[in-house]
């Protein structure tokens, strides 16, 4: 049985487990979002493809849904102490070596459905990964903070303001 699901962070990403438990021997792919990218630190970070890879292949952060397990934040202590931010953001030390190798790779002139293949080489989730796009996509949400109008990246809607201002668009 060949299933294809779309999705795309924590939810899906369980939903994933799940469905591989529940349907073992199907040939499962998954469309990743990739809306919900972001640049940081010179770095190409994917949250929902990272989340499903490191869920399905058993280095997700339980209890936390995201992020690895046993991580550590020297490196993001390191960029504080610089006053480089953003502080909101929390990249682990083993989360940056993901986010440098895609960047990378990127940056060689591989698309990013060839470098989420070659990261999941690594991780075994069991399933094929792909990204919804090859394209560069972010989410930008359109708010009025401080008496102005202005377009600010998804995470930090999500992350930094746990979207607590209201989205005009």
């Amino acid at each position: 049985m060949r299933i294809v699901v779309l999705a795309g962070g924590i939810g899906g990403a369980r939903f994933l487990r799940g469905l591989k438990q529940a349907a073992p021997d199907a040939d499962i792919t998954v469309i990743g979002n990739t809306g919900d990218d972001i640049h940081l630190f010179g770095l190409k970070v994917c949250p929902d493809l990272d989340t499903v890879m490191y869920t399905l292949g058993g280095g997700i952060n339980e209890e936390q849904g995201w992020g690895r397990t046993d991580e550590t934040f020297q490196v993001k202590e390191e960029l504080a102490a610089y006053g480089v931010g953003p502080e909101w953001f929390g990249l682990g030390d083993r989360d940056f070596a993901t986010h440098i190798v895609r960047t990378q790779m990127l940056g060689a002139g591989y698309p990013l459905s060839a470098v989420t293949e070659a990261l999941c080489a690594r991780w075994q989730p069991g399933v094929r990964l792909l990204p919804m796009s090859d394209d560069r996509v972010e989410t930008h949400v359109a708010v009025e903070m401080d008496g102005e109008s202005k377009a600010i990246h998804f995470q930090e809607y999500w992350v930094k303001l746990r979207a607590s201002v209201e989205a005009r668009a």
